[in-house]
């Protein structure tokens, strides 16, 4: 494994320690702790327990030459890193991989760390914006909010830190702002598809008109059953120029779509649910459902699998920088787990079988180091 390819990016992590008493250097403990949380270790002492266990392919890598550190010492170290700096590292490894292409979707949402408050402090909860690449399944970029209503400001910064240029960028409601699609389109060189409800009532009531006489007509339907429910859904999509009224603080508005879906569960319950959507791209239908079902990724294989195969929400660490950082350090988890793609297995699987074999560990980390030169 070529370690110095890894420490291209990561390695300009300054150490807030004094010199003179830094027995084990940052470098070697980040590594450690992303090798770790790749092999599915979730604490300070499974870090620690998973450094004992591969000692020896560490310090073939020349590092912990006086061994691995405590899980204290571990966590002191990872606690002080300071996240932008870490967060500027990843940014810079997802640029050089450059692994979107033009048109592709970049869906934007928030999500709680539900146990990352800190003990005094119930409303201390951590919450972070991610980017996601529907395309390759990979966390485009991160930044931290400390609420939900806090997502408007941060939705802007964490853009300025993309190369959106030419892709189609999904928000929810909560970034349906005009300020928002103006940067995506004028100052960054992208379309957006926002989700309109009522936190934009005029916008909402003339699009939900606009779209009305389509109602009714039978595009196609996707119909899915699975888990013993039933779920249809159809998409109807049509010109800006077709609203009664004019919007000229939405920047380049082109298109209005509604997603229409009904569900009936498997004790016979009902529901049916109408979404709306505005877009500065000319959306036909096909490209209108695929950005629609695209955006609700970032909840089925980012965030779920934050939540379920690396138990995210259950992490209790908050101390410091901690929270943010594991949070960092998870996505890039989980971006080098997707990249390897030779074993068509889950992210759970790719995860026990790294933790049991070194050989196949180091083939994650040159996935992700080698997906920067193959794009």
């Amino acid at each position: 494994m070529h370690i110095d390819a890894f420490s291209q990016f990561f390695s300009v992590i300054q150490d807030p320690r004094q010199s003179a008493k830094i027995s084990y250097p940052l470098f070697d403990i980040l590594f450690l702790t992303v090798c770790a949380t790749i092999a599915g270790m979730e604490g300070w002492e499974d870090i620690e327990d998973f450094g004992e266990a591969h000692l020896d392919w560490l310090q073939d890598k020349g590092l912990f030459r006086q061994g691995i550190p405590v899980h204290d010492t571990i966590a002191r170290v990872v606690s002080s890193i300071e996240p932008d700096q870490f967060q500027d590292c990843f940014l810079k490894w997802m640029q050089a991989a450059n692994v979107h292409s033009n048109g592709e979707l970049i869906a934007i949402d928030g999500k709680v760390l539900r146990s990352s408050y800190n003990r005094e402090d119930r409303q201390s909860t951590l919450h972070m914006v991610s980017a996601f690449a529907t395309a390759n399944g990979v966390v485009m970029g991160q930044v931290k909010t400390q609420d939900k209503s806090n997502e408007i400001t941060a939705i802007p910064e964490l853009l300025k830190l993309l190369d959106i240029k030419g892709c189609l960028v999904s928000i929810d409601a909560m970034g349906c702002q005009t300020d928002i699609a103006k940067q995506i389109v004028e100052q960054q060189g992208g379309d957006y598809l926002l989700a309109v409800k009522g936190n934009q009532i005029s916008l909402a009531k003339a699009v939900q008109k606009a779209l009305a006489p389509l109602l009714g007509k039978s595009p196609a339907c996707d119909i899915e059953r699975r888990h013993g429910r039933i779920e249809a859904r159809e998409y109807h999509v049509m010109s800006a120029q077709e609203l009664t009224t004019d919007f000229p603080d939405w920047k380049g508005l082109q298109s209005v779509g509604v997603a229409i879906g009904y569900r009936i569960d498997s004790t016979g319950k009902e529901s049916l649910e109408y979404r709306y959507y505005i877009s500065s791209a000319v959306l036909t239908p096909e490209r209108f459902a695929d950005a629609v079902r695209g955006h609700w990724e970032i909840e089925n294989r980012l965030h779920w699998v934050l939540d379920v195969t690396m138990n995210e929400d259950a992490c209790q660490i908050y101390r410091g920088n901690a929270a943010e950082l594991l949070a960092g350090v998870r996505h890039m988890a989980l971006n080098m787990l997707r990249l390897e793609t030779s074993k068509k297995a889950s992210i759970r699987r790719k995860q026990k079988i790294a933790a049991m074999n070194i050989a196949y560990l180091e083939q994650v980390i040159l996935a992700g180091i080698q997906g920067l030169d193959k794009n």
